[in-house]
Parts: C-alpha cells; sequence; structure tokens
C-alpha cells in the first residue's frame, strides 16, 4: 500500500512527516449526535500511516465515534496562517494495542508530561486513559 502521505522529498512532505513525528498536540475532531463539530486535544503517537491516541475511558467522544468515525486531526498552524496540516479519514477503537505503560514509543514522546502532571506514573495514566483508538488518514492537505 502506497503511503497517503506527501512525498517526503518535497519541502511539504518534509514538513508533515517531520510534524507527525514531533508534535505533541494535535486537534481530533468529530462530530456529535446533534452534527456539531467537536475539536479536542489529544496526544498521539504516530506510525508511519497511522496515529494511536489514548482515550480518556469517560469521554463523550467515545459515543460520538462509534455513531461516526470519520474524523480530522490536524496540526496547530504557526500563528499566522502558514504550517497547515490537516488529515481526515477514519477512527476505530483498537482494544489489541499495548498500554500506554506498556508502550515504550508513546513513554519516550510522553512520559515526561505524564510524570510532570496529575498522574504521576504511566499505570495511573493508563487507569483514565484506558481506550486505545487508532486513527487512518484518507487525505492529507495542507501548505
Amino acid at each position: 500500500m502506497s503511503s497517503l502521505l506527501p512525498d517526503p522529498s518535497t519541502e511539504f512532505g518534509a514538513r508533515v512527516a517531520r510534524r507527525l513525528a514531533e508534535e505533541p498536540i494535535g486537534w481530533l475532531t468529530l462530530v456529535d449526535a446533534s452534527g456539531t463539530p467537536q475539536p479536542a486535544p489529544v496526544w498521539f503517537l504516530w506510525g508511519g500511516e497511522t496515529a494511536l491516541i489514548y482515550s480518556d475511558h469517560r469521554a463523550k467522544r467515545l459515543a460520538h465515534l462509534r455513531a461516526n468515525p470519520h474524523v480530522a486531526l490536524h496540526l496547530d498552524g504557526n500563528g499566522h496562517g502558514g504550517d497547515i496540516v490537516v488529515l481526515t479519514g477514519e477512527i476505530t477503537e483498537t482494544p489489541d494495542e499495548p498500554s500506554p505503560p506498556d508502550n515504550p514509543g508513546y513513554l519516550a514522546k510522553y512520559g515526561s508530561q505524564i510524570g510532570g502532571g496529575p498522574w504521576k506514573t504511566p499505570e495511573v495514566f493508563a487507569e483514565t486513559f484506558s481506550v486505545a483508538l487508532r486513527f487512518r488518514p484518507r487525505q492529507v492537505r495542507g501548505h
């Protein structure tokens, strides 16, 4: 399967690849039961073709995602209308994913925030953020 991401040999493609690997926060936008867009900041781990997101098991977003898995994940711009990256696709629950404490890549990216936040340990974090979601982009746009 060929990548849906822009060619990494181009300036835009290289920027998209770098930002997906390094950005700490993405904005996951889904729609609620009334059709209203609901953006939420999320931590994500990019895996080359998909993003892993751990959701709070109490989050209303889970019911919305089950009803309509079509979502967007976008990264913050540069504050001047540039460096825009928007991915659209589907998201599904993936219960076979390792939990946060058992995911070395996730801990490498977010371990200091977990330890410095209210959770203190990855195990406590995983008690709340226990639902693994996998985002699969179908389209990428930006500039």
